[in-house]
Order: C-alpha cells, then sequence, then structure tokens
C-alpha cells in the first residue's frame, strides 16, 4: 500500500469515532419531540434529556487525555467505540426516563473520548504537508454522522410511537465497524517513541513518509520529547500558558457561538417558523447536507488559506447570520424561507471553519508528552460550554424569546473574533514540533 493510501487509510479509520460522534450527537434532533411525548418532559427535562450526553462527554474528555497517554491512542479508540456500541443498544430499549439517560450517559462518555483521541491520533500520523486537511477528515466524518442522524430521523418519523427507538437503534452498525476497523490499524508513532519502542515507531514513520523523512522526523520528535517532562504542570511553564488558555478559550467559543443550539433544536424553531413536525425535520436534514458540503470547503482551503483568516472570516459570517436571524424571529418572518436560509448560512460559516478548525488547532498546538492531556482540558471546556448551551436554549426561548438566545450568541461571534485576531498565531505547514517551539520563544 502506497503512502498516501496508507495515511489515508487510517485517518478514514480513525474519523469512524467523528462519524459515530456525530451521529449520536445529532440523532436526538429528531427523537427528542417524541421522547418528550412519551415521558411527559418540562422544559427543564427536554433539555436534560437533550444535554446528560454531554456530562458523559466531559467524563469522557478529561479521562481520555490521561488515560490515552498511558494505554494509547488506538487502544482508547477501541474503548471508545465499545461505549458507542452498549449506547446505541441501550438508548433504544429504556422502559423510563431514567434508564434513557444512563445509556444517553454512556454514549456521552464514548464521544468525549473520541473527540479527543481520533484527531489527536491522525495529527501525530499525518505529514505536516497536509495535516489540516486530514485532522479536518474527521470533522468531515462528524457532519456525516449528523447528517445521516438527520436523515434517519426524517425517514423514521412516521414509523410509529417507536420510531424514537428505532433512531438510536440504527447507531449500533456503524459502531461495530469502528472495532473491527481500529483493530486493524497502528499505533501512533509520537506515543511509541514516548514508550521507547522506537522500531515499532520507525516502521509507522516510513510507511506514512519516505525513509529520510521518518529520520528527520524522528529525530525531531525526540528533541521535543528530551525538553519536556510530561507533567502537566509543564502547560503552565512561561510561554505555554499561553497555549492553554488559547486552546481553552477556541473550544468554549466554538460552542457559545450557538451551534449546537442550531443543531440540537433545529426542528423545534422550524416548526416555531410555522412548519409541520415531519417538514422541520426534513429541514434539519438540510442543515446536515450543508454542514457536510462546506466541510469539503475546509478541507480544501485549510491548508491553503491557514486556520487563522478562515476562523476570521467564519466568526463575521456567523455573527451577521445570528443578527437577522434573531431579527427575523423577532417580527415573525416566517411567510418565506428566511428562516431557513439564515439558518443555513450560519452553518455554512461554521462549518468551513469553525467546525474543523477547531480541532485541527487543538490537536496541534500542544506539547508532545501532554498532547492528550493538554487536549481535555481543553475539550472538556469545549462539553461544559456545549452543556450550557443545550441546557439553556430551551429555558432562553421559553422566558425570553428565540430573537434574544440568537443575538446572544451574534456577540460571542463579535468576541471570538476580537480574540483570534490579537492572540491566535499562524500554524499552517509547520511540525508539531516547530508549533512547540513558536511558544516557547515567546514567553506569556
Amino acid at each position: 500500500m502506497k503512502a498516501k493510501t496508507y495515511v489515508l487509510f487510517v485517518t478514514t479509520v480513525a474519523a469512524l469515532g467523528g462519524l459515530l460522534f456525530g451521529f449520536d450527537t445529532a440523532i436526538i434532533a429528531g427523537a427528542i419531540r417524541f421522547l418528550k411525548e412519551e415521558f411527559a418532559l418540562s422544559a427543564f427535562g427536554e433539555g436534560l434529556a437533550v444535554s446528560i450526553v454531554l456530562v458523559g462527554c466531559m467524563i469522557g474528555a478529561a479521562a481520555a487525555g490521561t488515560l490515552s497517554d498511558r494505554l494509547g491512542r488506538r487502544r482508547f479508540m477501541l474503548v471508545s467505540a465499545v461505549f458507542f456500541f452498549v449506547s446505541a443498544v441501550g438508548c433504544a430499549l429504556p422502559q423510563n426516563l431514567t434508564q434513557f439517560l444512563a445509556f444517553r450517559l454512556i454514549g456521552g462518555l464514548a464521544i468525549g473520548a473520541a473527540s479527543i483521541v481520533c484527531p489527536l491520533y491522525i495529527s501525530e500520523i499525518a505529514p505536516p504537508r497536509i495535516r489540516g486537511a486530514l485532522v479536518s477528515l474527521n470533522q468531515l466524518a462528524i457532519v456525516t454522522g449528523i447528517l445521516v442522524a438527520y436523515f434517519v430521523n426524517w425517514t423514521l418519523v412516521g414509523a410509529g410511537p417507536a420510531n424514537w427507538r428505532w433512531m438510536f437503534a440504527t447507531g449500533a452498525a456503524p459502531a461495530v465497524l469502528f472495532i473491527l476497523f481500529v483493530l486493524r490499524i497502528p499505533e501512533s508513532p509520537r506515543w511509541l517513541l514516548k514508550q521507547g519502542r522506537d522500531e515499532e515507531a520507525r516502521t509507522v514513520l516510513t510507511r506514512v513518509n519516505d525513509p529520510a523523512t521518518a529520520d528527520d522526523e524522528i529525530r525531531s520528535i525526540r528533541d521535543a520529547l528530551s525538553q519536556e517532562s510530561g507533567s502537566i504542570r509543564e502547560l503552565f511553564r512561561p510561554g505555554l500558558r499561553k497555549v492553554l488558555f488559547i486552546g481553552v478559550f477556541l473550544a468554549v467559543f466554538q460552542q457559545i457561538t450557538g451551534i449546537n443550539a442550531v443543531i440540537y433544536y433545529a426542528p423545534r424553531f422550524f416548526e416555531t417558523a410555522g412548519l409541520g413536525r415531519s417538514s422541520a425535520i426534513f429541514q434539519s436534514a438540510l442543515i446536515g447536507l450543508v454542514n457536510l458540503l462546506f466541510t469539503l470547503v475546509a478541507i480544501a482551503l485549510v491548508d491553503r488559506w491557514g486556520r487563522k483568516p478562515m476562523l476570521l472570516t467564519g466568526c463575521a459570517g456567523m455573527g451577521v447570520s445570528f443578527v437577522l436571524l434573531g431579527a427575523a424571529f423577532k417580527f415573525r418572518l416566517f411567510s418565506g424561507p428566511l428562516v431557513l436560509v439564515l439558518t443555513l448560512i450560519y452553518i455554512a460559516f461554521f462549518a468551513m471553519t469553525q467546525g474543523p478548525i477547531l480541532w485541527v488547532i487543538i490537536s496541534e498546538i500542544f506539547p508532545n508528552r501532554v498532547r492528550g492531556r493538554a487536549m481535555a482540558i481543553a475539550t472538556a471546556a469545549l462539553w461544559i460550554a456545549d452543556f450550557a448551551v443545550s441546557l439553556s436554549f430551551p429555558v432562553i426561548v421559553d422566558k425570553l424569546h428565540e430573537s434574544f438566545a440568537f443575538w446572544l450568541y451574534a456577540a460571542m461571534c463579535a468576541i471570538d473574533f476580537v480574540f483570534i485576531a490579537f492572540m491566535l498565531p499562524e500554524t499552517k505547514g509547520k511540525s508539531l514540533e516547530e508549533i512547540e517551539r513558536h511558544w516557547l520563544k515567546k514567553p506569556a
């Protein structure tokens, strides 16, 4: 198998975790209305049923950093795959809300683990010149999972009172595929070198590069590892304090700029805009399709335009979209396709910027020895922010108005724009070790 084909194969396998991530987070969008009716949920109960998965995400993300540093990236992907399967089956069979919440929590553990270990694995095995595109493949898999979930919801909406059970059950099949394929890929070469398994690392790097490049990369990785303690305290050294702050800030603002209010609750506000339930779920599927198409744009551009210009473009476009969407709900401009069009514009800007590029950045900016744990801190912060958004959105809408929520998210986009403009350096085309040296040259 040629080097390019091989690296694409292992990247695609790792990205299956992203597909399950997307599917498991978005399947609730179609199921929640039926779940709400079956268990007679209040607005708070609805928010809890949607957001309980995020509690698991926080725990899974927090644990994944340390465990993937100790056990290896590949082995931990296998753990997350098993959890995805257990959650899919369990969420299809509950007899009460408590049982449903327990299995959604397990699904959250899987999502939290996959959200770290899959892009981390890809970044550690990918050649620098195409690392941005390959890590973005993980985001493509996430949005593909979201799109599949939306179409599953739309297909099953008329399947009777057990329709929501079948929606969740369909996630078992890709989980089995993930388990089988993870068994066929190698361990991360950087993790192997960290464990002193040099020959295994050389074998992997030679398969994804030519031998000379592999030798150069091994020397560079060893040099970086020799300057690291491996302790999480290392992230609070001069220079690296700044990178930890940047990673956490970007992760939080990816969420509080509103993406999962749209992903989780799109059918709800489309119904508010006058669409029937089946039509609202179908419109949500269009969101998934646009998400997928514009993620392809990100993959094509991220290693050419760079991370920073794309993020700035995304913040501006997302903010303007939410300002206009808030106005549409404030003045009830529901007679035409305006709400749908503005929502799709927002999704397009997110999909080609914030969605994939956040994962690229947090998978490449941290030191080798503590990359897993540092990503865990940033990703746990992301899931906490996601939990806050998804739990609060129905309450904000019920107590205030949709327009208030959308304008609040627009304000967050503005803050994110300013931060990126002044605080984020460009990292395209640099090796992971070059990025690490950049931070150490510039103490915070």
